[in-house]
This record gives structure tokens, C-alpha cells and sequence, in this order.
């Protein structure tokens, strides 16, 4: 019962974060179709206004639904490698810290994505989505940190405390890469080194070309701010090794861009979690079925599934999404190594 009223309480809030961006967007072009002069939006038109929080919360209630099983799965978190972690950053390699952060080491950078190190995903500290397995590598643990890469502003994605603390101990040697919209927001937490992209712009950094590619999602932290800033993935080129990171995101025709024009990827991560009741997540989270699709569309070599097991945001178990993984994989012919999974904590290297 706790965790329903903890998570109501959040969705709750998305939902009024739902209303309308009251501001004018200082970024806008009309030559460009996900611009809005209040936003952002999605290029296909049935998923620029997802909804139907009410209706979930609703059916939930009525079905008796105690709120999403929190399987065990404390098997699922490992020792990080800490020598490992701390060598040369040359050597191209991931490490899972959970949820949607990954440790990423490639062209001589360690760059985190979407870092999130606190206990709860949330605008509270006693309320919300609380973690079920800890950070894989404590905040304190990590290395040199180069750049840092945010895929969009939701609490899961985009954490205060994990920012500040991340700032405060790598300060201006630590690059902020963020969608059009969030440099502001860094702004007032006294960061200034961040770059904004537009989706398909690029930033280099040491040799490693970063781009921001579009995804099919939405963006809001308060009450009235919905879509005031852009959301996406990022590819991420480094000699001999090119990344892409989804971020969140539905299914959409931009997967078939994104490997055309940036792919193929040696490694791709992508979201597999959050993704039940399929009829109200379908427009802004992929199931695992359709990140097998998107493996395909990328043009990746191997993939990781990421954003499961941590946080407990969707009707589907916590340790569900590996085995609905599994299943896809086999019903498409890929081997159990093109698409895997990782434990939290675990490292895992590739070959250039």
C-alpha cells in the first residue's frame, strides 16, 4: 500500500506536469517539426500528448492491484572492479551502476550517462520511487569522470543531489552534456560548464563526438513546465568504438534514421523496463520486444538492456523485463550475447 501511495504521489504529479508549457520557447524553429513557439513535441503526431494516468490508477484500483511485485533480485548487484574501473579509459568498456546510468569508457574518456546515485527517484526525499538495489559503484568510487550526458529532465534521469555532488568533485574538468532547455536549470545550481544540443547537433570533446538523437518521450519537473525542454538519446563516436544511449522512449520511425545517419554502433543501451500497462506507457516506453526492434533499426552489434530492476515505476515486476528480453531475442534469432543484460555493478569490455 505504501508503495502505491509513493508512487501515485509522483505520477500524480507528472500528470499535473502534464499541462501545457506557459512559456515561450526561446529556442523555437519553425523549420524544425518538434519545435512548438511553447516547446517541444514528438514527431509522430499520436504520441505529442500521452495520457491516461487516471485511467491506469483506476483499472488498478478496481483489479486490486497492491502496486508493482518487488521480486528479490539482490543476486542481480555485484562488487564493481575497482582497479578495473580505475585504469586507462582507452580500453573500451561498461559498467551498469543501475537504472540508466552507465559508466561508459571509450576514446580515453570516462563519461557517465543520466546519473542517478540518490535513494529515491523524486522531487522528495520521503516520498517516491525508492531503490531496490544500490549504485553499483558509489558516487565516491568513481573515477575521473570526463563528461556526463543527460538523456532528459524526469527525476529518474536528472538528479540534483548526484549533479551537485558530481560537480563538486570534479568541477569544471567535468562536461555537461544536456538537450535544449536544461543548460538554465544547471545554471541555477552554479554549473556553467554545459552544453545544449538540438537533436542531430554535435559536440567534440578530446577526439569523442557526442550527438544528440531523437527519442520519443517528454520532459517536466514541475507542475506547469511540460515539455519546456527537449528529451533525446546519444551517439557517441570515439575512434574505434561508436555508443548510442537511448535514453527513454517509445517506438518510433527515428531508429531507422539514427542507425542511417550515425550507426552502425558496436554497443547500443537500451531501456527494457517500465513498460506495463502496455496501452499507457506504449507512446513513451519501449517493451522488450520493440528494444529488439531498435537493436535492429541502430544497426548495433551488441546491446544492453538498461532502466529495470532498480526502481519500481510500471505495473511489471522488477525482475521481469530480462525474462520478456529472453523471450524476444529467441522469437527474433539473435544469440544470448547480441542482446544481453547486466548486473548492477558489473564491467563488462569490447574489443575495438
Amino acid at each position: 500500500m505504501a508503495v502505491r501511495r509513493a508512487l501515485g504521489t509522483v505520477a500524480a504529479m507528472a500528470l499535473l506536469a502534464g499541462c501545457a508549457g506557459l512559456h515561450e520557447n526561446p529556442y523555437y524553429d519553425p523549420a524544425k517539426p518538434h519545435h512548438t513557439p511553447g516547446g517541444f513535441r514528438n514527431t509522430d503526431p499520436a504520441a505529442q500528448k500521452p495520457g491516461g494516468f487516471w485511467r491506469w490508477q483506476w483499472e488498478r484500483r478496481v483489479a486490486g492491484v497492491p502496486g508493482p511485485a518487488a521480486a528479490s533480485h539482490r543476486d542481480g548487484w555485484v562488487m564493481p572492479n575497482r582497479a578495473l574501473l580505475h585504469a586507462p579509459a582507452g580500453n573500451p568498456g561498461v559498467t551498469w551502476i543501475g537504472h540508466a546510468t552507465l559508466l561508459v569508457r571509450l576514446g580515453g574518456l570516462n563519461v557517465l550517462t543520466d546519473p542517478h546515485f540518490s535513494e529515491r527517484a523524486s522531487p522528495f526525499a520521503f516520498v517516491g520511487p525508492k531503490r531496490h538495489l544500490p549504485p553499483g559503484v558509489a558516487l565516491d568510487d568513481l573515477p575521473e569522470i570526463h563528461a556526463v550526458v543527460i538523456s532528459h529532465s524526469h527525476y529518474d534521469h536528472l538528479d540534483v543531489d548526484s549533479v551537485r555532488r558530481l560537480h563538486a568533485k570534479y568541477g569544471a574538468a567535468l562536461h555537461f552534456l544536456v538537450p535544449l532547455g536544461l543548460k538554465p536549470w544547471f545554471a541555477r545550481l552554479g554549473i556553467d560548464h554545459v552544453t545544449e544540443l538540438d537533436w542531430w547537433e554535435h559536440v567534440d570533446l578530446d577526439g569523442v563526438r557526442f550527438t544528440l538523437t531523437p527519442a520519443q518521450h517528454w520532459s517536466a519537473r514541475g507542475l506547469f513546465d511540460r515539455n519546456d525542454t527537449l528529451w533525446g538519446g546519444w551517439a557517441i563516436r570515439a575512434p574505434g568504438f561508436n555508443f548510442f544511449f537511448a535514453g527513454d522512449t517509445g517506438y518510433s520511425r527515428d531508429f531507422t534514421a539514427i542507425g542511417a545517419r550515425l550507426g552502425p554502433f558496436d554497443l547500443a543501451a537500451l531501456p527494457i523496463g517500465a513498460y506495463a500497462p502496455r496501452w499507457f506507457m506504449r507512446m513513451q516506453h519501449i517493451d522488450p520486444a520493440e528494444a529488439v526492434r531498435i537493436h535492429r533499426d541502430v544497426g548495433a552489434r551488441q546491446s544492453v538492456g538498461v532502466h529495470w530492476g532498480s526502481f519500481e515505476m510500471s505495473d511489471e515486476s522488477l525482475d521481469e523485463p530480462p525474462r520478456e528480453l529472453a523471450a524476444a531475442r529467441r522469437a527474433a534469432g539473435l544469440a544470448d550475447d547480441e542482446f544481453f543484460v547486466m548486473k548492477v555493478g558489473e564491467t563488462r569490455r569490447f574489443s575495438e
